[in-house]
């Protein structure tokens, strides 16, 4: 019995120690480098791209972006074009949130 809680407790010990020094539960610098969020600019021309880009987006939008959160301004044609333009800018990886000052003028 002795003998079984020798071996459990040596296993329980040298268990971590070779998980970290494998490498296990370490951050890779590439991953985060992934997920990290782009800069402002970067996000503004993004959104641009993809506005110009989606052929239902028929109006002009001004973007500005600021701390992620991007703002859509300008005059669209229907409700439907400002929530498309809306979906569009949340696509962008970097993108916290998306304000609509657009206004709607058929």
């Amino acid at each position: 019995m002795k003998k079984h809680l020798t071996i459990l407790l040596i296993l329980g010990l040298t268990a971590p120690v070779g998980s970290v020094a494998c490498g296990a539960g370490a951050v890779s610098p590439r991953r985060n480098a992934a997920a990290a969020p782009s800069d402002d600019p970067t996000i503004t021309a993004r959104v641009k791209t993809v506005l110009i880009n989606d052929p239902t987006i028929s109006s002009t939008i001004d973007v500005q972006t600021y701390q992620g959160v991007v703002t859509l301004s300008g005059k669209v044609k229907s409700k439907d074009e400002e929530a498309k333009a809306m979906q569009l800018a949340r696509t962008i990886r970097g993108v916290n949130d998306v304000k609509s000052k657009l206004e709607i003028q058929p």
